[in-house]
């Protein structure tokens, strides 16, 4: 009887100390935020190019398959030398829907728009979707580029960054 009682009152300890422990909540990771400023020369005028990449709770989340992420919005603002604002949008992973796979869209972020240069009469910057460990090399990227007009457009970007070394934008 007392072995009995004995077993008895380790197991009731252990389920009372296992209930009382309470359930680890998923830590929802960001993948970090930033803020970017150039300068530039531009139509024979000066600007200047601030890019934000801010993570945002109210966005859908992404995954690597094994941790949660909270998307990014970015907002790209440009401005005259004489401080007024030419262009300013923020952009969430939506904008970029149309040229990015199946799986980077449903599972990935929108991990980054930067400024790369001048060309004819564009601005060009980098963007990317897609997985949002910064370990992997699963995204897909995409040249944005702003004319003079203040218009945004998006092509799929064909240059790979170790290409024959030519500075020449060859995209559309």
């Amino acid at each position: 009887m007392k072995r009995f009682l004995g077993i008895t009152t380790l197991a009731l300890s252990l389920v009372l100390f296992v209930s009382c422990k309470k359930p680890a909540t998923p830590k929802i990771q960001k993948m970090g935020d930033y803020s970017q400023t150039q300068k530039v020369d531009w139509e024979g005028n000066k600007y200047t190019i601030e890019t934000t990449l801010r993570a945002d709770s109210t966005l859908d989340l992404a995954t690597d398959g094994v941790t949660d992420y909270f998307d990014n919005r970015i907002t790209i603002r440009i401005v005259r030398a004489d401080g007024s604002e030419f262009f300013k949008r923020v952009f969430t992973k939506s904008f970029f829907k149309d040229y990015v796979d199946k799986n980077n869209y449903s599972h990935g972020a929108l991990l980054g728009i930067v400024f790369v240069k001048v060309y004819e009469n564009k601005l060009v910057f980098a963007a990317s979707v897609g997985n949002p460990d910064k370990s992997s090399d699963e995204y897909t990227p995409m040249v944005l580029q702003i004319d003079k007009y203040g218009d945004a457009s998006l092509i799929k970007d064909n240059v790979l960054d170790t290409d024959s070394g030519t500075d020449e934008y060859e995209g559309g």
